[in-house]
Parts: C-alpha cells; sequence; structure tokens
C-alpha cells in the first residue's frame, strides 16, 4: 500500500478506536442461505468463476527458477504451470495430446522436459512435443500441431494469473479495478515461498472466504487466540470493482499516537486483508504474507483451498524456522479449530429451516460487498447463459 494511503488508513483506525466505530455499510443486507446450498447456484458460480476465467494462482515465489514446475486442479481445469528457460512462465493443459493422461502429478524443479508416462511422449518447457516412441507409426500426426495446449498466463507485481481455458483474456489491471499500484508496493517479487498446505471442509467455498471479511468476531470467536493481538470490530473498508481492501487494527497501533506521521511503521501495527475476486485472500501482517486461495467442491456444502506462506528472506537457521513454523501452526489452528467447524456447523444450519437468510450488519462492509459481487456477476452473465 502506498505510503500516504498507509497514513490516511491509520488515522482512520485511531479514530475508530477513540470513537468506538468502524468502517460501516450504508445499510442492512440480508442474503439468502440457497447463495450457500442451491446445487444450481453453485454449478454457475464453478461454470463462472473457475472453470472459464481466469485464476490467481499466488506470488512468483512459488516457481523462482529455470525449470520450477507445479500441477493446480483445485479448479477443475488440469494445468501444468512451468519457469521456461528464459525466466518467463508459461501454462499449459496437461494432457498428453496422444491418449489424454495427465502428463506430471505433483510439483518438481531443475525439469527440462515432461515425459508422459503412458507412452513417453515427451514435451519441452516451451510445450512442444519433442520425442515420441515409435515415431513412424504416427506419420500422419505432425509434431509441430501436438505440443501441449497452451493457457494464457501473466505474470504481474510478483503475482501469477492463468486462463483456464485456452484464449480466455487476461485484462489483469481491468480485473484488479485500481489495486494494481496498491500491490504493487508491496514488491511482491522478493517474497520468498516458504510452505503450502491443503485443507478440505464441508462448507460452501464463500464461507470460507467470509471469514476474512470482517473482525466482529474476533473478541468471541478468537478470545484466546488473535483476539489479544487486534482491536475487535475496528477495521476500515475500501472497494475496488469486485475486489476489496479491509484494514484491521493491531492493539499496538496506539504506539503511532504522539509520534510524527513520517516516522509511522503502519504495517508493524495491522493486518491488511484483500480479496481479490472471487477466491483469493492475501493478508499482509508485519514480516510476511499469508495467501489463501479457495474452491468450490464437487457439491455446494464442500470447498478446498491451499494456504501459503511468503516470507521476506530464505531461512537461514534454525531459529528462523522455527519463527515461521509457529507463525504457520497459530495461523492454521485458528482457523482449523475455530473458524472453520463455526462455518461447518453454519452449513448444516442453512438446511435446518431456522431462517430464509442471513444477516450482514452495516459494521460488515466487506462481506456485504463480495456477496453483491457474487450477485451481480451472476446476473450480468445471466443473459449469455440464457441465449446458449
Amino acid at each position: 500500500m502506498r505510503r500516504q494511503d498507509q497514513i490516511a488508513e491509520a488515522r482512520k483506525l485511531l479514530a475508530h478506536i477513540d470513537n468506538r466505530t468502524t468502517a460501516l455499510a450504508d445499510g442492512v443486507y440480508c442474503n439468502p442461505v440457497t447463495d450457500y446450498t442451491c446445487p444450481r447456484q453453485a454449478a454457475r458460480e464453478r461454470a463462472l468463476f473457475f472453470e472459464d476465467a481466469s485464476l490467481n494462482i499466488g506470488l512468483s515465489a512459488l516457481l523462482p527458477r529455470p525449470g520450477d514446475w507445479m500441477t493446480h486442479d483445485y479448479a477443475g481445469v488440469p494445468i501444468l504451470l512451468v519457469r521456461r528457460d528464459d525466466g518467463s512462465l508459461a501454462a499449459f493443459l496437461n494432457v498428453c495430446r496422444h491418449r489424454g493422461a495427465r502428463i506430471v502429478e505433483g510439483s518438481g524443479s531443475r525439469a527440462h522436459s515432461f515425459s508422459c508416462p503412458y507412452h513417453g511422449w515427451t514435451y519441452g518447457l516451451d510445450g512442444s512435443l519433442i520425442a515420441r516412441p515409435e515415431e513412424a507409426s504416427f506419420p500422419a500426426i505432425d509434431r509441430t500441431t501436438h505440443g501441449m495446449r497452451e493457457l494464457p498466463a501473466v505474470e504481474k507485481g510478483g503475482m501469477i494469473w492463468v486462463g483456464t481455458r485456452p484464449g480466455v483474456a487476461l485484462d489483469i489491471d481491468r480485473e484488479l479495478a485500481g489495486l494494481g499500484d496498491d500491490l504493487a508496493s508491496y514488491n511482491l517479487e522478493s517474497y520468498h515461498h516458504y510452505e503450502t498446505r491443503t485443507l478440505r471442509r464441508e462448507m460452501n467455498w464463500k464461507l470460507a472466504v467470509d471469514t476474512f471479511c470482517e473482525t466482529y468476531h474476533l473478541s468471541y470467536l478468537h478470545h484466546d487466540t488473535i483476539s489479544p493481538l487486534f482491536y475487535n470490530n475496528r477495521a476500515t473498508f475500501d472497494g475496488f470493482g469486485r475486489n476489496h481492501r479491509m484494514i484491521a487494527a493491531r492493539r499496538t497501533i496506539d504506539e503511532l499516537r504522539g509520534r510524527p506521521e513520517s516516522e509511522w511503521d503502519v504495517y508493524a501495527h495491522t493486518a491488511i486483508v484483500y480479496v481479490l475476486f472471487p477466491n483469493t485472500v492475501f493478508i499482509f501482517q508485519r514480516d510476511h504474507v499469508e495467501s489463501w486461495h479457495i474452491f468450490p467442491g464437487d457439491r455446494p456444502d464442500r470447498c478446498s483451498m491451499y494456504v501459503s506462506l511468503y516470507i521476506p528472506e530464505p531461512v537461514a537457521s534454525d531459529s528462523a524456522k522455527r519463527h515461521w513454523d509457529n507463525n504457520f501452526n497459530l495461523l492454521m489452528a485458528t482457523v482449523e479449530l475455530q473458524d472453520f467447524p463455526t462455518c461447518e456447523g453454519m452449513q448444516k444450519g442453512f438446511l435446518s429451516g431456522a431462517q430464509d437468510s442471513i444477516v450482514f450488519g452495516r459494521n460488515e462492509p466487506a462481506l456485504q460487498h463480495f456477496h453483491r459481487s457474487v450477485t451481480t456477476a451472476l446476473a450480468d452473465e445471466e443473459p449469455r447463459l440464457a441465449a446458449q
């Protein structure tokens, strides 16, 4: 976040603390429980947001060196990402052009080519088909037209985006809707990937996003974990198209009082949460970055997600490793033992008939913004679907 914006947001947070207020929406918003339970809506969301869209994959640090590669299947599309010899990033469908087998699994480094385990067709890092056993058996199948099918991929500001269909147009500046400069100020290109963990839970994918969209619950749900670190229900909010930024105040923010604003270290006293529509959450916390990428499961009440920790310098000592392990373990314990069990209980409650809608208060503007964005995106797509 740009320096002038940091100062402005810190002023707002201090005023909220003084006045016992927070960022407010214009009114209360009632969200239908069918948003979390309806199979038809779940299918529309999967098609629009995940199967024919652009995905944020994470930071460039996931693939730092030529020959690094990883597979990505969370959106229901088999994707292979690779750092080519010239340092550029490429994405392909992880499908052999011979019989459709998956070419690779997992992730790796120092690759010079990829060989399909089924019949040994081999592809270069540029996707070209460079070798196949029994070449003479395929006289009419030109190797130059049977490379891996490429997907559009863009690196910008230290982040990776991939289109889930060949030919999908990626206009990242348009999608960020003014957040580009904000995100660029963090110098994400300089971060290092520490660890990624995968979670699967019995709840709608939007409930997982909701977890990161308000601070109203901190002193209740997290009274023995992170509540002592943060002010409850004190946050700023700004929308950027369908994306948003929310900033929570650490209790140490009071240390800024009485100091010249030129000396304020705003990052040290806040947690800055970005939701990049529809399913990506970035959290900037003092000395590290957390990212959450959340995907729908095979039913409305299932989701999968991967959470990554990025750090400013490579781990060079046992004490540094303990520090980052402790950070990651606290994060995971908080969501695994408190947030997500609560959300799974909500998911079951939606089917009980207790309510037709849930309530987002005026003090939950980020929640309102996110769900209005989902509703608007689906409505905007309805005429095209009806014409098919």
